[in-house]
């Protein structure tokens, strides 16, 4: 089953222009759509908390309270593991891709 077909038309969506998920084919091309979209939300939510983390390291600096900076070390330290675990996912993917020949990314 031609999935972007039967979900978006021969032609897509919009008309002449092609819906861009108008180009699946089948359920590999949507997983390997949701785990470029999962990598990239990943990626941006990593981003974010390292600068929470690092504003909140520059804010609890001039204060005396331990206990912020405290929190401001785990959430750099959560982000750091974060970071660790989808690189690991990445290139776990990368080898799956590589020794089945099934092209993922």
């Amino acid at each position: 089953m031609d999935i972007g077909k039967e979900f978006f038309g021969a032609f897509g969506a919009l008309g002449h222009k092609a819906h861009p998920l108008a180009s699946l084919s089948g359920i590999g091309s949507l997983v390997s759509l949701f785990i470029k979209i999962v990598f990239v939300i990943a990626g941006v939510s990593l981003l974010f908390f390292f600068i929470l983390g690092g504003i909140g390291m520059i804010a609890s600096a001039g204060s005396n309270d331990p206990e912020k900076a405290e929190k401001a070390k785990k959430t750099i330290t959560s982000a750091v593991i974060g970071f660790t675990v989808v690189f690991v996912a990445y290139w776990l993917v990368q080898l799956i891709e590589l020794w089945t020949g099934i092209k993922i990314l």
